[in-house]
């Protein structure tokens, strides 16, 4: 996920580095033993996520608590969703699942109102589970306020790349020409 990330960032810069990237990493994540693997283990994150949810739904009922559950059950929604769309881009489409297979959603109306925010919560919610989770190593070792600051710093810098990923693929930094093909997904 950090590298999927990462690139992501990437496409800050330009759609041509997020497309190099991608397309160096492929010949690991592509290899069908590793996809396999990666595709259980988002299985299982989902699988587990939601039996933790189930388990201690009575117990998350303060602040910083909720925004871990919240952004739990989003990366559930979220991965379930991206998953399934990129093996359908893939099979049934028959189309290479990269920049702009994600961004041609931005391009077109009205779906660009559901993509846009189903980017940016994504992005958030890594963030803001992340720091959640670095709250619970860390809570012998940090003060209370420390870590609520930890949880603000990395939910702001959450905030920001989510706010220029998005940007960047709905062409709000740089021009972009989404081929007709991944257009033709929404029509």
């Amino acid at each position: 996920m950090t590298l999927h990330l990462f690139n992501h960032l990437l496409a800050i810069g330009s759609v041509e580095a997020h497309i190099h990237f991608m397309e160096a990493f492929r010949a690991v994540y592509r290899n069908r033993v590793v996809e396999i693997i990666l595709l259980l283990c988002v299985a299982s994150q989902i699988a587990s996520g939601l039996t933790f949810v189930r388990s201690r739904w009575r117990d998350r009922h303060q602040g910083l608590d909720l925004l871990q559950l919240g952004s739990g059950l989003y990366l559930a929604f979220f991965l379930l969703v991206h998953v399934g769309a990129v093996l359908a881009g893939r099979m049934k489409f028959g189309l290479d699942t990269n920049f702009y297979y994600a961004a041609a959603g931005m391009h077109v109306l009205p779906y660009r109102y559901f993509f846009m925010p189903y980017y940016f919560f994504a992005v958030l919610a890594i963030t803001v589970h992340l720091a959640r989770a670095l709250h619970w190593l860390a809570r012998d070792r940090l003060s209370a306020p420390a870590m609520r600051a930890a949880t603000a710093l990395f939910s702001m810098c959450g905030f920001a790349a989510a706010a220029l990923i998005v940007a960047a693929f709905a062409g709000g930094l740089y021009d972009i020409s989404v081929p007709a093909k991944y257009l033709a997904t929404f029509q």
